[in-house]
């Protein structure tokens, strides 16, 4: 079974945390997955930077930047993810834009994550259709799990089209904003996650997009399986580096 189908399985809420592969300094990947399986992070999001970013708010924006600058590649990641298994068991999923693994070769990517281990896939410019009828295969062949985002705006009839060929989890983006914009939910997103809640997908839902907090994981956690933190983590990672990442997951999970 994959990893992730294992994680969802478990009788607890999870924690995600993303990060960009190759920020602050380039060598810095591999060390920043290690520390958060230390510190009982469930699943570890790797964003591949990528220059033309849809989703991502100006300070994921900027780790993008920076990683680019340091060097980071497609390529370089797997160099750097090639002996992660031999060190790390959680979940690991990269998340990135389609050109970058269009430009790769959707099917070569697929192989390389299998390779080094990585357990799924999140592509926020990627729509449900496409996958559905051009790639839905290849990502079964290399047993990766692809994560489909819905926000909410999403009709109900996209949400239940969605549901059927979700292998893993739903990324439920918590509201038609960036990512970092938001410090907190208000009564139309709380609305929100309860409509998604009496709706009994199959797939369970993680809550990403504007939590940063113990207070906004702890709302998210009511309404579904897990919570996923982007923005708040880089910027620990842009003020203290790779240090005292078990002092940031504690603030968020005591």
């Amino acid at each position: 079974m994959n990893r992730i189908n294992q994680k969802l399985q478990a009788d607890k809420k999870l924690l995600s945390i993303y990060f960009t592969a190759g920020y602050p300094q380039l060598t810095d990947t591999v060390s920043i997955i290690q520390n958060l399986e230390k510190s009982g992070i469930d699943m570890v999001e790797i964003g591949l930077p990528f220059s033309d970013p849809l989703a991502d708010g100006p300070t994921i924006q900027a780790s993008s930047t920076q990683a680019l600058k340091n060097g980071m590649t497609t390529e370089t990641l797997f160099n750097q993810l090639k002996d992660i298994r031999k060190t790390v068991s959680i979940p690991l999923i990269i998340m990135g834009y389609f050109n970058p693994i269009l430009q790769f070769g959707v099917e070569a990517f697929c192989k390389k994550c299998q390779e080094v281990g990585i357990d799924g896939l999140i592509i926020p410019d990627l729509p449900v259709d496409v996958y559905n009828d051009n790639y839905k295969s290849i990502f079964e062949k290399y047993s990766l799990v692809n994560v489909f985002l819905i926000t909410p705006q999403t009709s109900e009839k996209r949400i239940q089209f969605i549901d059927s060929i979700s292998n893993g989890f739903i990324y439920m983006v918590s509201s038609a904003s960036v990512t970092g914009s938001q410090t907190g939910f208000g009564n139309d997103q709380l609305a929100y996650f309860k409509r998604i809640e009496t709706m009994k997908l199959k797939s369970p839902q993680i809550i990403g997009f504007g939590i940063s907090t113990n207070e906004t994981f702890n709302q998210a956690i009511k309404y579904a399986k897990g919570a996923i933190i982007g923005s708040a983590f880089i910027k620990h990672l842009k003020h203290e580096g790779v240090s005292n990442i078990d002092r940031f997951v504690k603030q968020i999970r005591p």
